[in-house]
């Protein structure tokens, strides 16, 4: 189901994208033109992932939104989020469970009012309040602070950068093989299209290297943001008991982005979140 959904989403995107540049009579053999379908193709992406990213992630995650509580828990659980969601002067998220014994949570949503706040099972019943409370307050920060709008944003720009940088490239070395060939044929559409998609992939782990490097800057808010709204105890303890074990999941990567903790990597420079020691040492400092 869920790569069917991300299928879905990738062929509407194009489609999308498609019809606008047919609207626009946009001619990607010049510069301008070319400039013009990476942006469509950069920022339309980004934003229409942004703009089904609350959908994407009930139905990917399988978040069951709480309408009525079913317990104490679940009780406790939103009205918390609403006691610091009218804090940080934003509307009440929608408050979501999803099941899975990892310690999780994120946010995400297309506006700062338009938001979901989820956390797995295992966090709800796995956590102390104190805890708990420091995570949605880190989430409910990442809410407040505009990131999914700001995140979406950065994507569009490096998304534009990849798809434009990679087609000029391959231009360039497709003259340079035609002016050395008798033919002058160049590259040929085949051998083209594949300089093209190694470049593509090459400027693609340059582009998330940026987005990773803004998105850490982001957790390091998110926190600070969350002290003033828990605590900074609270805080500092949440983050403790998540550095007790793994909490990476299968999420996707725009919910992974702003969630409490990302998955690990060999290098920092690929990471979406700082490490939890750099982060609990930034709030003490602090």
């Amino acid at each position: 189901m869920r790569i069917f959904l991300l299928i879905a989403t990738n062929m509407a995107i194009l489609l999308v994208a498609s019809i606008v540049m047919s609207l626009l009579g946009v001619n990607t053999s010049t510069m301008g033109g070319l400039l013009v379908f990476a942006a469509i193709f950069g920022f339309g992406g980004a934003f229409l992932s942004l703009a089904i990213s609350k959908w994407m992630a009930k139905k990917t995650m399988g978040c069951e939104v709480i309408t009525t509580p079913r317990d104490n828990t679940e009780r406790w659980l939103v009205e918390t989020v609403a006691r610091q969601a009218e804090q940080a002067g934003i509307k009440m998220p929608e408050v979501a469970i999803y099941q899975s014994e990892e310690l999780i949570a994120f946010a995400t949503g297309p506006s700062k009012d338009k938001a979901l706040v989820a956390v797995s099972s295992g966090l709800l019943y796995g956590m102390s309040q104190d805890e708990i409370e420091g995570v949605l307050a880190h989430e409910v920060s990442h809410v407040a602070n505009g990131d999914m709008v700001t995140l979406t944003l950065i994507q569009g720009v490096v998304n534009t950068f990849v798809i434009f940088a990679a087609r000029v490239v391959a231009g360039i070395i497709n003259n340079f093989v035609a002016s050395n060939d008798e033919e002058g044929e160049g590259l040929g559409m085949f051998a083209y299209m594949g300089v093209v998609f190694v470049l593509d992939m090459l400027f693609g782990i340059l582009a998330s290297m940026i987005v990773a490097y803004f998105s850490r800057i982001r957790e390091f808010k998110a926190d600070e943001g969350a002290a003033k709204l828990a605590g900074k105890d609270k805080m500092i303890a949440a983050l403790e008991r998540l550095r007790q074990g793994p909490a990476t999941g299968a999420m996707p990567a725009q919910m992974s982005a702003l969630g409490i903790n990302g998955k690990k990597s060999m290098s920092e420079l690929m990471m979406s979140h700082p490490p939890l020691e750099k982060r609990i040492a930034a709030l003490r400092a602090s």
